[in-house]
């Protein structure tokens, strides 16, 4: 062998337990999600969940690392450049596929048994069933051309969309979990295509769930059953109470378990909190707590007890939906109203405790099919407090809007030169029905909603829940609001990748133009965006680099790069590296890149070899290219590419 190559495929290192437990701990979910994929789905979702976290805390090797301990220890010399990618994790990977494999296999009289065929020993659930929260359409269908795939088919989309591997690579991680039929696998997966971040979705995320009871009836006619029943009992026998006042007045509520005072003050309506109209104009801050109460409801107490009652124990038939990160347990004292009304076909109540925003609708007619929504709003500011989605309906979307909006109007983020239309409101400050783009199926027009207070204009957008996310662009250390005309450009390229933020407890999203590059053979000038979602949590926060390249109309930009957690694009960390491969009009390919104003300098390395002074890269490249880009920061500091 070349010595060239011995640099470059150096020897398989040894995996020990301490290395595969850090990577597994490191990027549990992801490992998770990857095995409820590759699942089969006719073990039901439930099993699928259940299983995807058994296969992967089993996967650690069974001794101290290092070969000869009796269980694979050797990581193949294949290397990635994604973050994360180490010979730990690889290891672990590779064994959270060859079980998921195996899970599909049927049972076989003439052939030994695999654990991963059985139901799972641990962890286990009982008298639940667990299942993701649902998404929308698009991962619906996906779903269900997963669900058409062999097992090895599907472990390939998925390698290929959730891991990024190449073909060879995949056919190789295939190989090397036990898979036959690995470059078939192949073919097959090329008939599903996932959009990109679909399989990063809430659909397919097994660690962010859903609980219902399993089959009531069914239950007591078990002998296990009633075992459960009595240890139940046994653990919970000082908190459990016979309802006092029956199923009647609390509507959809699940019979009242907790009779102690504070409980009980918290279900009075006549304890709520509620704020004169004109608090907002003498506060110190405004936010959520300084909303007075609204609607033509307000004064309904059975409709205020129905609420309270099923925020703080909901039915079994309630359907109940929660931002990430956000608690849906009962308030720990009277929360304050901030709305009660009809709108559309229901009644609606919106509540909030200082931490969380609850909206809880049942229809005109009765109490069945009640919903209870809940998202997380602390630490609100004017911007971040504007409005409130109050009804959803065919499609559309009302907003209840701050009491310090003056004039509301909608503009559709894909016509940027477009003037607002005029939102009419109610006395109330109800908004007309407005198309949500969170759900359409095709991204012909993005409406955002327009505020104008005392302090200036605000561009807010609905993603799914309860509060919708402010827009802001510029740079991460000061954005502003979305008021000029380049603003409004980067955006329209911007709006139509925003569904892979959507449903994610997203606060605020900041566009971020942070490089200028004219293209080879005088292609025009593009633009590299950085696109950095916020959550109300804190954490979670997703960025996406975008190459907007020169294009007559506003087509959206390709997404080069992205990163959930980091803090890349972000007032910690202003700085960012990605690069495309990209064809020219005369049918060239070229290697481009781009960094902030922060890098001094921009290396390829792997399939092709430049270097380039500055934060631009520009380099001839064959169809299929790939390389490994890295950079220099005026510090002399590296830099990676977003990941």
């Amino acid at each position: 062998m070349a010595p060239e190559q011995d640099i470059l495929n150096p020897p398989a290192p040894s995996v020990g337990v301490e290395q595969a437990e850090a990577a597994l701990v490191e990027h549990y979910p992801r490992l998770v999600r990857l095995a409820y994929l590759v699942l089969p789905p006719s073990l039901g979702r439930n099993r699928r969940v259940v299983t995807a976290h058994a296969i992967v805390q089993r996967s650690l090797p069974r001794g101290r690392g290092g070969p000869g301990d009796g269980d694979e220890a050797l990581i193949p010399a294949a290397r990635r450049s994604e973050a994360g990618a180490g010979p730990g994790y690889v290891y672990v990977r590779r064994r959270v596929v060859r079980q998921a494999l195996e899970a599909g296999l049927p049972l076989r009289r003439r052939a030994w048994p695999k654990r991963a065929q059985f139901p799972p020993l641990l962890p286990q659930v009982w008298g639940l069933r667990l299942f993701p929260r649902s998404g929308g359409a698009d991962e619906l269908a996906l779903d269900q051309r997963l669900s058409a795939l062999s097992g090895p088919a599907r472990a390939a989309c998925v390698l290929r969309a959730l891991e990024r591997l190449s073909d060879d690579e995949v056919v190789a991680e295939l190989n090397a979990a036990g898979a036959t039929g690995a470059r078939q696998a192949l073919v097959d997966a090329d008939a599903v295509e996932p959009q990109p971040g679909l399989l990063e979705s809430a659909e397919f995320d097994p660690c962010s769930l859903q609980a219902r009871p399993t089959d009531l009836m069914r239950r007591r006619q078990h002998g296990r059953a009633a075992l459960a029943a009595v240890a139940a009992l046994v653990v919970c026998g000082a908190l459990i109470g016979l309802p006092g006042d029956g199923w009647g007045p609390d509507g959809a509520a699940a019979p009242s378990y907790a009779q102690n005072p504070a409980a009980q003050a918290a279900l009075d309506p006549g304890h709520l909190l509620r704020v004169e109209p004109t608090a907002w104009t003498t506060a110190t801050r405004t936010d959520f707590s300084v909303w007075p109460a609204r609607g033509g409801l307000t004064g309904d107490a059975g409709l205020l007890r129905r609420a309270l009652a099923v925020w703080a124990r909901p039915g079994e038939k309630v359907q109940v939906s929660a931002t990430p990160g956000t608690p849906s347990g009962p308030p720990m004292g009277a929360p304050q109203l901030l709305f009660a009304g009809d709108v559309d076909r229901a009644r609606v109540v919106l509540l909030y405790d200082g931490l969380r925003v609850a909206r809880y609708a049942e229809p005109r007619d009765g109490t069945a099919g009640a919903a209870l929504d809940f998202a997380r709003v602390d630490a609100a500011d004017t911007a971040s407090a504007g409005a409130l989605v109050v009804g959803r309906t065919d499609g559309n979307v009302r907003y209840l809007t701050a009491p310090w909006v003056r004039e509301a109007s909608v503009r559709d983020l894909l016509t940027p030169d477009a003037a607002p239309r005029p939102l009419h409101r109610d006395k109330d400050g109800v908004t007309d029905p407005v198309i949500s783009p969170a759900q359409a199926g095709q991204c012909t027009s993005w409406d955002a909603l327009e505020f104008r207070d005392d302090s200036g204009v605000r561009l807010m957008t609905d993603l799914g829940e309860l509060a919708p996310a402010r827009l802001t662009w510029g740079p991460p250390s000061a954005p502003r609001d979305v008021g000029d005309r380049a603003a409004r450009e980067g955006w329209a390229r911007t709006a139509c990748l925003l569904p892979t933020v959507r449903s994610h407890g997203v606060r605020s999203v900041n566009d971020w133009q942070f490089a200028q590059q004219a293209m080879p053979e005088n292609n025009g000038t593009a633009a590299w965006i950085c696109t950095r979602a916020e959550t109300w949590r804190g954490a979670g926060s997703r960025a996406f680099a975008q190459f907007q390249a020169p294009s007559t109309r506003h087509a959206p930009g390709a997404i080069a790069a992205r990163a959930e957690n980091s803090a890349s694009c972000g007032p910690r960390e202003a700085r960012v590296l990605a690069g495309v491969l990209w064809k020219s009009r005369g049918g060239t390919w070229f290697v481009l890149a781009a960094g902030s104003e922060q890098v001094a300098s921009v290396t390829l390395s792997g399939g092709m070899s430049a270097t380039e002074r500055g934060n631009l890269l520009a380099v001839p490249a064959k169809e299929g290219a790939r390389a490994e880009l890295n950079g220099r920061l005026t510090d002399g500091s590296p830099i990676a590419t977003l990941r």
